[in-house]
């Protein structure tokens, strides 16, 4: 009891230390409505649209539609930090009918012990085997020594056995012991399953292919496809989606580090499309990327109607959020972010928000000025005209929020962008800039503004296109300190902003001059 009294006694000592602006978040009741200072924010315990379980965090989204519940199952690589010793990433779990919210189902299949083929847990798939009423998981079995592809089954998605006997080991054919990992199961055309898996042979990365007809007893059928210039790709996903088939992978390369797809017209020519590494058969001009840096090991599941992708958005050390570059790998795990995958009529991809996590936003915050550029920012009839070098900085954000709003540029180069963290009294805070390019086309570039501007390179968008009307209708969604942008069905851009949640917010004008319209802010 003594040490109790001593240690709450300590703490109370210490509160009033603990301030922002010579205010105390504790002792205080913040004047959110009416001052416009930087505020030192932090995340909560819990993420309520982009999944973060109250303990440890996600990593390697393994989606699944649940045809007997009707519901999405998410199942995860539960990273605890720190891990135990030797045996981590159990696989755990959560379910969701419209992806806005998530029901924990906790951990599903258990890291084995130390000895084990499977002391620590990959990545992998489900899929439900109508004949004998189970779910099959394939998933990596991982120690130093080597990986192997293993399996568990459950009649109920609740309680899972494994299955002992099922062992793929890469040496058996040909392929890297220690790499041999992410199987992915689906169903053919032909009727049967097919199971890829990652992994090296002779060196070179390549994606190899089993089959089955009952998901017991595969026979290897080679190279799926070959990888490029070296490379790895990590969690591998293959579907059909209207009359084209696709690859979605992630690229581990510490340089690039994010999630895209190849597709073509049948199952075989997918196989092709590296066949050539001086000229591979990208999908698109933006060489088939997703998302950003900060959307990692996305895979894809359907209801039949509509097809989605989840991926982890990392953590920073330090939740420092210029802790990223094209040279460093971000932290492993972090948030669950889920996208709608958009097929063009010439059936390219595109990410787009989720119709169920849009409209969770349901409340309407009031959008005021709170400090402008004592010169060129026009404000009338709901519009406002800003010029090269000016901006218009917004009261306070919620905790969760939706930002929409209209910029019309006046020509092509024109650049703006919008800042977070940032308030009237900041130094520095953080913006994402919509600049252009010197080949036309657009790019969002993510930079720690203010006093100096310095470029966080790794962390910017792939490039996109300028809009024939010179108009950007601009959508934010935002959970805590994860941030996923979109921008006229052309780019998804997902980032962790530590500090954007209780902190004012403004648009900006860098070079030429814009029009911003139909300003929004909407929070739940």
């Amino acid at each position: 009891m003594k040490n109790i009294i001593y240690t709450i006694l300590l703490a109370s000592m210490a509160m009033p230390l603990v301030s922002c602006n010579d205010e105390s978040p504790i002792l205080t009741q913040k004047d959110w409505d009416g001052t416009s200072t930087y505020f030192s924010s932090t995340d909560e315990k819990t993420f309520g649209t982009y999944y973060q379980p109250y303990v440890g965090y996600v990593g390697d989204p393994m989606p699944f539609y649940d045809p007997v519940a009707e519901d999405f199952k998410i199942m995860y690589l539960q990273d605890f930090r720190p891990n135990p010793e030797l045996t981590y990433h159990p696989i755990w779990a959560v379910s969701t009918k419209d992806l806005s919210s998530y029901t924990s189902m906790g951990e599903l299949i258990p890291c084995g012990t130390k000895t084990d083929v499977d002391a620590a847990l990959g990545t992998g798939s489900t899929i439900y085997n109508e004949e004998d009423k189970l779910y099959y998981t394939f998933y990596t079995g991982h120690t130093a020594a080597q990986e192997v592809v293993m399996l568990a089954t459950s009649p109920d998605f609740k309680t899972w056995t494994k299955n002992r006997t099922l062992h793929l080991q890469g040496g058996d054919y040909g392929y890297d012991v220690k790499n041999f990992r992410d199987p992915f199961v689906f169903k053919g055309d032909d009727g049967m399953y097919h199971m890829i898996i990652s992994t090296l042979k002779n060196g070179k990365g390549s994606l190899v292919e089993f089959t089955s007809s009952d998901l017991l007893d595969w026979q290897h059928k080679g190279v799926f496809m070959t990888m490029m210039w070296n490379r790895f790709y990590e969690c591998p996903d293959i579907f059909k989606m209207g009359d084209w088939w696709y690859l979605v992978y992630s690229e581990q390369y510490k340089t690039i580090r994010k999630v895209q797809y190849f597709m073509a017209s049948t199952f075989d020519e997918l196989k092709d499309c590296t066949l050539d590494e001086g000229n591979p058969k990208w999908p698109d001009d933006k060489q088939g990327y997703l998302d950003s840096r900060a959307f990692y090991a996305g895979k894809t599941a359907s209801d039949g109607t509509d097809r989605y992708i989840w991926g982890w958005c990392p953590t920073r050390e330090g939740n420092n959020n210029s802790a990223v570059s094209d040279k460093e790998e971000p932290q492993w795990a972090g948030a669950l972010v889920a996208h709608k995958l958009i097929q063009n009529p010439d059936g390219t991809l595109v990410l787009g928000a989720v119709e169920g996590i849009a409209g969770k936003y349901n409340q309407t915050s009031e959008v005021k000025v709170m400090e402008q550029s004592e010169e060129g920012v026009q404000v009338g009839n709901g519009e406002y005209k800003l010029s090269a070098g000016t901006y218009a900085l917004f009261n306070r954000l919620n905790v969760h929020n939706k930002i929409s709003f209209t910029v019309k540029t006046t020509t092509t180069e024109d650049v703006f962008g919008f800042s977070f963290c940032r308030g009237t009294d900041s130094e520095k805070y953080y913006s994402m800039i919509v600049n252009y390019e010197d080949n036309g086309t657009r790019k969002l570039n993510f930079e720690e503004d203010g006093n100096t501007r310095k470029f966080i390179s790794g962390a910017d968008s792939y490039n996109f296109s300028n809009p024939a009307d010179m108009t950007y209708d601009i959508t934010i969604l935002t959970d805590n300190s994860v941030c996923v942008v979109y921008i006229n069905d052309e780019l998804a851009y997902t980032n962790r902003v530590y500090g954007l949640q209780k902190n004012c917010w403004s648009i900006n004008c860098y070079d030429g001059d814009i029009t911003v319209s139909d300003i929004n802010v909407m929070y739940y």
